[in-house]
């Protein structure tokens, strides 16, 4: 696996279920749209690169949560 890609277990926000995900930071920060594979629904994903502290910061959301 490249260097790049990162494996990162989260959880659906709709129906609770554990999805993996495979993280390319290689572009750097993003924010984004995933389909849970259980329930069809929609996860708002915001990825940041922490580079300062070489962390990866990862918000899942849904549709009817906000981000600030």
């Amino acid at each position: 696996m490249p260097h790049d890609i990162k494996e990162q277990r989260i959880e659906c926000p709709h129906c609770g279920h554990s999805i993996r995900l495979d993280l390319d930071t290689s572009a750097g920060d993003q924010d984004y749209y995933e389909e849970c594979p259980a329930c069809c629904m929609e996860m708002h994903l915001n990825l940041h690169i922490d580079e300062y502290r070489q962390k990866i910061l990862l918000g899942v959301g849904s549709d009817n949560e906000q981000f600030f």
